[in-house]
């Protein structure tokens, strides 16, 4: 399997070649409008969350393209919602609402601004192996002996696994099953590890992710709802987001990205590309999206 922690790629230009350019620019820098206040733009990327990593790739790509100086820096959830606030990240294009980022929220949203919504079809979800013989939540308890007992999750601090530990194990009465939180990582090989020996297995996913095309799995119905519903993909910037990057700001604010581009997207950085440096791949999918990429910023 890849790997899903991803090594922040740095693209930062050295002060000094910023003021020769500065002294380099006449005046007339300003005929244009105001300038930026910084073309250093940090982003912050979820670790294991791979609609996190496509977007914020694209938009490394995009920003360099317009001059911007791009550093993408991987972090468990907690510490990009905390470093926004710090103003350590400048913005993450991976907050999941109303529900999954709700918590992070209330402890950090006075400190941070919302950029815009950019999808609006998402959704946590178990997934069990296609061929499995239950369909709902409700008969999980029932049957979890078929799938060792034992429910595979992603990272301790996910959204994800904490509606899981609130919600979902109460509701369905799945307290004797063993949930087994490490990471995305070891989920996905869990379930490459069950396709491939042809075992039941029973997975925490969501909608997007490449996994739910690539796998043989099928989602279990949630009747009561402890999952909670369909949600937005939202961008988030530092409470001074909009007054050092307007533009940015302004291009975050339209951003727009259905289902069927990110997966896409995902499906050439993480279906049919077994590495880590996503640089030639982002660009070859934006050569083949040309139009769609065009309309991000223009």
């Amino acid at each position: 399997m890849k790997k899903h922690s991803r090594i922040a790629i740095a693209a930062v230009a050295t002060a000094g070649l910023l003021g020769l350019a500065g002294c380099a620019g006449d005046s007339s820098d300003s005929a244009g409008g105001s300038d930026e206040a910084s073309k250093d733009i940090t982003i912050a990327v979820f670790n294991g969350w791979d609609e996190a990593v496509a977007t914020s790739e694209l938009w490394k790509a995009v920003l360099e393209e317009q001059g911007y100086n791009v550093e993408l820096e991987y972090a468990d959830v907690a510490p990009v919602f905390a470093g926004l606030s710090s103003g350590d990240y400048d913005m993450t294009t991976d907050v999941w609402l109303p529900g999954t980022h709700a918590s992070y929220l209330e402890e950090f949203g006075d400190d941070i601004t919302d950029l815009g919504a950019w999808n609006d079809e998402s959704k946590l979800t178990v997934v069990v192996n296609e061929d499995a013989p239950i369909d709902s939540l409700t008969e999980l308890a029932d049957n979890a002996d078929l799938f060792g007992d034992t429910i595979v999750g992603i990272e301790p601090g996910a959204g994800l696994t904490m509606a899981m530990e609130n919600e979902v194990i109460p509701g369905y009465g799945l307290e004797d099953m063993n949930f087994v939180t490490s990471s995305t990582a070891a989920m996905l090989t869990e379930l490459q590890t069950a396709t491939e020996s042809g075992e039941n297995i029973v997975a925490t996913l969501w909608d997007p992710h490449w996994a739910n095309t690539a796998y043989p799995v099928k989602e279990l119905e949630d009747p009561e709802g402890a999952l909670g519903g369909t949600e937005s993909l939202h961008t988030y910037g530092k409470a001074d987001f909009a007054e050092e990057f307007p533009e940015v700001a302004e291009w975050m604010g339209d951003f727009e990205m259905d289902l069927d581009t990110l997966y896409s997207l995902e499906q050439v950085m993480f279906v049919d590309y077994d590495g880590d440096d996503y640089g030639p791949i982002v660009e070859q999918w934006i050569e083949d999206n040309q139009d769609y990429v065009d309309g991000l910023t223009s």
